[in-house]
């Protein structure tokens, strides 16, 4: 039975989910991703609409009229009148035909829409890729806390383990006479408390997996391990600055500025002149009330009409300043947001290099708390020291080692940020 446990054992790690394929699965199955596609899907359709509208439309159309006099099929010329050819007329004039209008010329307000929507799109599709970048960067940093909590856990275990082994010790030697009753009832809450922590750890996990299925898409379980090799950081923030212009973040505020030309652009067009086409075929159906037969008549037309506003009282010098607010508003957006990159470069370099000095000052402590805790076990079991000393000394060393375990994921955390804001996390 021992080995058939301890295959199992053995076999866990095999069916653990790595980083890497949460990401890959989250790419498709998240319904953040989900809703960003949809997005870019939308964007994609409104600007093959707005392409297609160059084109004009066709409509069949028909009607049916009752007049209170008899009507003419067709309307009638003077030679018709005076040809001697009789003339249908009808009460119930039904007619069915095709229409086709398109416009010719818009002052550009249609060639402006088209480039509106292509830079809409390019910009629904960098934004799908920044949704891309913030996904991975949660699912890095739940991968992560989950796998800092189990560590922190083991060891919470361990220390869990190693306050029971000493109550019942001091149990023991209570029975013996050498300890006094107080320190088993010291070790023994100590123990139920470390305990109590073990618990609370176990369900932090379970949210904290809990948050990384719903980001996901799937229900995550065991989770692999990742090997971090805290270095000390090197980087240079001005140089990191100098790779921003080529960020999607970056270069939707360009395609914002861009948009608001083309808006200022294509409002500046309702004050040319506006040209449009139309054309007409089709059939007069009725009932000819002399011969009480059927008869038709076969009309088609076309046109060109032309609309020219002159005087609108301000109405669009108004839209064009707005346009052109709109446009101040994307320029001192993308200063904004240049500068809020190189606030947040700064931040992440800081923290990376905070982390490190975490982890170096929290390695060295649990160096010397592990010393500590060593020298205060062998005073008190020489009884020079009291239990509250060796307790003291035991907590400070679960506490030093917690810190390194969180100081250094923390590291990782902190550079996978750094990713996120150079949008390097999509692989």
């Amino acid at each position: 039975m021992k080995a058939i446990f301890y295959l199992l054992f053995l076999l866990v790690p095999l069916f653990a989910t790595t980083l890497t394929e949460l990401t890959h699965y989250a790419m498709t199955h998240s319904t953040v991703m989900k809703k960003s596609q949809a997005q870019a899907d939308f964007s994609e359709l409104k600007r093959k609409e707005s392409n297609v509208q160059q084109y004009g439309e066709f409509n069949l159309v028909g009607d049916y009229t009752h007049y209170n006099t008899a009507r003419t099929l067709a309307p009638l010329t003077p030679t018709a009148i005076g040809s001697g050819v009789p003339i249908s007329t009808t009460k119930d004039i039904f007619y069915a035909g095709l229409t086709y209008a398109v416009p010719l010329f818009t002052g550009y307000a249609q060639t402006r829409q088209i480039e509106i929507s292509t830079i809409a799109k390019q910009m629904a599709d960098a934004k799908m890729k920044l949704s891309k970048e913030q996904l991975v960067y949660n699912i890095r940093s739940l991968y992560l806390s989950i796998l800092a909590q189990k560590k922190i856990l083991q060891a919470q275990g361990s220390y869990t383990a190693a306050l029971q082994t000493l109550s019942k010790q001091i149990a023991y030697e209570v029975e013996l006479g050498k300890k006094a009753k107080i320190d088993l009832f010291k070790a023994q809450s100590n123990a139920q408390a470390s305990q109590t922590q073990v618990e609370v750890l176990k369900n932090n996990i379970d949210i904290t997996k809990a948050t990384l299925s719903s980001l996901v898409g799937k229900e995550v379980k065991n989770l692999s391990t990742i090997k971090i090799k805290v270095q000390k950081p090197n980087y240079s923030v001005n140089r990191l600055y100098g790779e921003v212009s080529q960020l999607a973040k970056v270069e939707m505020e360009e395609m914002s500025l861009r948009k608001a030309n083309k808006t200022i652009e294509k409002s500046e067009s309702s004050k040319l002149p506006q040209v449009n086409f139309s054309g007409f075929v089709g059939k007069n159906y009725g009932e000819d009330l002399a011969t009480n037969e059927w008869d038709d008549e076969t009309l088609w037309q076309a046109g060109v009409n032309v609309k020219w506003n002159l005087v609108d009282f301000g109405k669009r010098d108004l839209g064009v300043q707005q346009a052109k607010i709109a446009k101040m508003e994307a320029t001192f957006q993308k200063e904004q947001t240049l500068l809020d990159l190189k606030k947040l470069l700064t931040e992440a370099v800081a923290k990376i290099k905070q982390s490190y000095a975490e982890y170096l000052g929290n390695s060295t402590q649990l160096r010397l708390s592990q010393k500590s805790e060593n020298i205060e076990e062998v005073r008190y079991n020489n009884d020079v020291s009291t239990l509250n000393d060796l307790l003291l000394a035991k907590g400070q060393t679960q506490l030093a080692r917690a810190k390194v375990i969180e100081s250094k994921y923390n590291y990782q955390k902190s550079k996978y940020y750094l990713d996120y804001l150079l949008e390097r996390g999509v692989e």
